[in-house]
């Protein structure tokens, strides 16, 4: 009959009292390093699972079904925030899109004085 998680009167623990949990042990950690974010929610913790599932390469279908998303299109919004997987695919379709032939920019001196003049 009681809770699995509880407050401090012994009843089920609300979405508001992990918040509060949260923010606290969040100030805690930003006394000790300035990079620690002002805004942490209990969704910031779902976003980033759902970021570090998808750029380890779980498919969006798998995501989907974690996060309980009924629709593909919502968690899809995660697949469009990640720079660093639009990268990866480009460099993917392209591999051979600079050729090793060709010579670097930094052995060119008038490049360097034009650059440097900028």
């Amino acid at each position: 009959d009681d809770p699995l998680f509880a407050n401090r009167q012994r009843h089920k623990l609300t979405s508001r009292g992990v918040a509060y949990i949260v923010n606290k042990y969040a100030a805690c950690a930003r006394a000790v390093s300035p990079i620690v974010p002002e805004n942490i929610t209990p969704h910031v913790f779902r976003h980033t699972k759902a970021m570090h599932l998808l750029q380890a390469g779980v498919n969006l279908v798998y995501i989907r079904d974690l996060l309980g998303h009924v629709d593909i299109a919502t968690t899809e919004i995660y697949a469009r925030a990640d720079t660093e997987l639009k990268r990866h695919a480009l460099e993917g379709a392209y591999p051979d899109l600079i050729s090793p032939d060709l010579p670097t920019w930094t052995d060119d001196a008038d490049l360097l004085a034009w650059l440097t003049r900028l």
